[in-house]
């Protein structure tokens, strides 16, 4: 199966239901990574780290699924391609729990870290949305301000008014699909609150922030519209389209050179700005 096959595979079974391997199974374990579970959230810890700053990483899913068991694996390659230990943080899921229950859980577990450690945000599709809230919390509370954002595929229009929808071979995220997940997570809440939804938030003094996205994906505009609206903020941004690719590839790290090779771009990015 070659490169793109692994992840498009996994959402072509996803649209049809299929749940027979788990999206963990994508991703290969990583080498000398030392993990510590703190309840049902973990650090992992590379053998030789290159800073003193911890990676906040918080997992995709759609708020309906993901965790950290899930994502342990590609948050462990992504902390040893930064030499930098990483804390996958757990949140609580819809239908049981909506907006702001996971944005909350999340920004008390930051500012815990913020107060001992300079932090970097890292995460994945609705981890992304989570990763953006975070940082506007910080912004508006007069919190330690995050020193780097790294974005996977991230979910930053719940209304899903993205082109892309329409013109990506993405065998899963169809626009109505998003929409129906926006909506069981905003639970009523207005669809453009910028905490919720951040394409609308204010991005002014935001720190430098690197976004990957897939080229086939249908949540590709949410990454170009993103990174246009920061970039109109004086933000330092770089979006990284892969051609061929879907959401969230990354998932396949050391299984897909593409996988390996972004998170490598990523680790040397984040050792630039965190110091290496």
């Amino acid at each position: 199966m070659s490169n793109q096959d692994i992840n498009r595979d996994h959402w072509q079974r996803s649209a049809a239901n299929d749940r027979s391997i788990p999206w963990e199974e994508l991703t290969a374990e990583p080498k000398a990574i030392r993990e510590e579970w703190v309840g049902d959230e973990l650090w992992l810890r590379p053998e030789v780290t290159a800073n003193d700053a911890v990676l906040l990483a918080i997992h995709g899913g759609g708020f309906v699924g993901g965790s950290v068991a899930s994502h342990r694996k590609l948050f462990g390659h992504i902390a040893n391609a930064a030499g930098t230990s990483a804390y996958a943080v757990e949140y609580p899921l819809v239908p049981e729990h909506v907006y702001p229950s996971q944005l909350d859980a999340v920004v008390s577990t930051y500012r815990r870290l913020a107060a001992e450690h300079p932090v970097a945000l890292v995460g994945d599709s609705a981890g992304g949305t989570l990763v953006l809230g975070v940082a506007l919390r910080a912004r508006d509370e007069g919190l330690p301000q995050p020193r780097a954002l790294y974005l996977i595929s991230p979910w930053t229009d719940l209304e899903a008014a993205g082109e892309s929808y329409d013109t990506s071979t993405d065998p899963f995220f169809a626009r109505e699909t998003v929409r129906g997940l926006g909506a069981a997570y905003l639970a009523g809440a207005d669809p453009r609150t910028p905490a919720a939804s951040p394409l609308h938030a204010d991005y002014r003094g935001f720190a430098p922030t690197y976004i990957q996205v897939g080229g086939e994906e249908g949540l590709l505009d949410d990454s170009r519209m993103l990174a246009d609206r920061m970039r109109a903020a004086g933000v330092d941004v770089q979006l990284e389209v892969f051609p061929g690719e879907l959401h969230t590839f990354q998932m396949t790290a050391g299984n897909t050179t593409v996988a390996d090779d972004a998170i490598g771009r990523a680790g040397g990015w984040l050792r630039q700005i965190l110091g290496s």
